[in-house]
């Protein structure tokens, strides 16, 4: 019998991974991690000639004009996936947190549509036990996080009832980025203003560097059966607010202040925006632990590592 010619069907492994967000935080480590273990990355940017995007397909991704307010456009876009990267985060000038739902559903209705097997969502630690947080039921954080989390448990919950054969939730902690003096968040006043927030010193924050966030999804990518049904509260450490000043002041060579502030104080102080919702940690245990990734075999960092690792960052800040 003569053999048929023309191309042969790619291989579930060759096939790219979708992943959104390409160009912020998560999608970025998500494809260095991908990259780096040797799969093919589709990238969904909404302009190809940004900076941004140039970037990621110098890094050797192919890139993919998409939206996530646009469900066409994401069908195309992940058409010949082996899996999707899945991350929203609240926009105000697209809705908001309810903007966050549709986008993230559209998203999971393309995936399905265009038949993609595996879906990979990374989402924000304790959503789901949101309703048993002290004063929840009587509106206390109606204003700062609960919209949030809120809005993130939605989706959890459509990733779960989608249909995928395999799917996996990453539940970060408190990001390790967010110390980074550049960034304005903990150090909006620079290094030598010191950290300025209401995490009181005994808090213990589940810490995350968002590099392990893109190695838990490469790891979910490459192990699909394993990772499936997997919700994973990711962390590569747990310190109190004074352990982390005290980390800080140690590996960089300083003399930081645990920081033990009231809202007043710290908004007075250049509390970022954001930063008036970290009441919630010193209220909600953060249920992150290093052993929960290293159990599935992935090689977390810790903050003394993350901050040897940043020292740079932090010198260039303070120079």
């Amino acid at each position: 019998m003569p053999e048929t010619s023309g191309p042969r069907p790619r291989s579930t492994a060759d096939r790219p991974v979708l992943v959104t967000g390409a160009t912020g935080q998560q999608g970025g480590a998500t494809v260095r991690a991908l990259l780096a273990a040797g799969a093919s990355v589709r990238a969904l940017v909404r302009d190809p000639r940004s900076a941004p995007a140039r970037a990621i397909a110098a890094l050797g991704a192919e890139t993919v004009v998409g939206d996530l307010r646009d469900r066409d456009s994401l069908v195309r876009a992940a058409r010949g996936a082996r899996a999707v990267f899945s991350v929203q985060r609240p926009d105000p000038a697209s809705g908001g947190v309810e903007g966050e739902v549709a986008q993230a559903t559209n998203l999971i209705a393309a995936a399905r549509a265009a038949g993609v097997p595996q879906f990979v969502h990374t989402s924000i630690s304790g959503a789901d036990a949101r309703t048993r947080a002290p004063g929840w039921d009587e509106g206390r954080w109606d204003a700062t996080v609960g919209p949030v989390l809120t809005a993130k448990a939605a989706i959890q919950a459509r990733v779960r009832e989608a249909g995928f054969p395999r799917w996996t939730i990453i539940c970060p902690g408190t990001f390790m980025e967010n110390f980074l003096p550049a960034n304005r968040f903990l150090f909006p006043r620079g290094i030598e203003g010191g950290l300025v927030t209401v995490i009181k010193p005994a808090t213990r924050l589940a810490l995350v560097a968002v590099a392990d966030i893109g190695a838990t999804a490469a790891a979910a990518v490459a192990d699909p059966e394993r990772f499936h049904r997997v919700e994973l509260e990711l962390a590569g450490d747990r310190l109190s607010m004074a352990e982390v000043t005290r980390t800080l002041s140690e590996v960089l060579g300083l003399s930081l202040e645990v920081p033990d502030m009231t809202l007043e104080e710290a908004r007075a102080a250049g509390l970022h925006p954001a930063g008036t919702g970290h009441d919630w940690m010193n209220a909600v245990p953060q249920v992150g632990r290093p052993e929960h990734a290293r159990a599935l075999g992935i090689d977390v960092t810790s903050f003394e590592q993350w901050t040897r690792e940043h020292a740079d960052a932090f010198a260039s800040a303070d120079s």
